[in-house]
């Protein structure tokens, strides 16, 4: 793997819950000609979604190749996002593989993010899916607890076709907590201490943070990483 390729590698992304959210990076993001993004549905209902959707076909955005799916996502959704933006890496929860048919077809296409609850139901199995989202701050939890999950990502560390997206956000040394809004670009240090098989070539910033913030933690986490062995 070449150290120096995170400035393609790290994506600005799309994300929050509310209309407003949404919009406004939309906004940021024709304002600094970006034409490549990450997309995070987690928190858009079917409703918001439907907007996002039409709001991105009139955008000069031209490849979103990462995107956060929701568990009320539609097959048509994902083949709406395959065909238009050629999003071939969706992450998908451990509860949907409870329900995992719904979305035959498209398995090779789905990552799983892993949680940080200590538990791992017997429905999940990642041999069925694409492979891992690594969400780095979740691993530095997982890492610190010696989780269930933790030890789950471990032992398929050689299989690195899995390791095939990230999302990326702050972490809390004194909570053990990821963080989700970035105040300090020390709050993405903790990024050194990880091995680097969990790095993979599509990183997705998942900060509420504005994009003309993301862009400065870009900034930062190029200029870091790409100095790291």
């Amino acid at each position: 793997m070449n150290k120096n390729n995170f400035k393609n590698r790290i994506l600005v992304s799309i994300t929050g819950y509310r209309d407003r959210d949404w919009q406004s990076k939309l906004k940021e993001i024709e304002r600094f000609r970006i034409n490549k993004i990450a997309l995070f549905l987690s928190r858009f209902k079917p409703k918001q979604r439907k907007k996002i959707y039409i709001a991105l076909l009139k955008s000069k955005i031209k490849s979103i190749p990462f995107v956060h799916a929701r568990h009320d996502m539609r097959k048509e959704e994902f083949n709406f996002l395959i065909k238009h933006f050629n999003s071939l890496k969706f992450t998908i929860h451990e509860d949907a593989f409870i329900d995992l048919k719904k979305w035959k077809g498209l398995y090779k296409y789905l990552y799983l993010e892993m949680n940080v609850d200590n538990f791992i139901s017997k429905t999940v199995d990642v041999r069925k899916i694409g492979g891992f989202c690594v969400d780095l701050s979740h691993f530095k939890i997982q890492e610190e607890k010696w989780s269930k999950e933790f030890e789950y990502i471990i032992k398929r560390k050689n299989i690195s076709h899995y390791f095939a997206c990230n999302h990326l956000n702050g972490y809390s040394y004194q909570k053990n907590k990821d963080l989700h809004t970035v105040k300090s670009l020390k709050d993405f240090d903790y990024l050194k201490t990880l091995p680097r098989f969990l790095f993979s070539q599509t990183i997705a910033i998942e900060t509420d943070n504005s994009i003309a913030d993301q862009l400065k933690f870009k900034k930062y986490l190029i200029k870091f990483l790409n100095k790291e062995k």
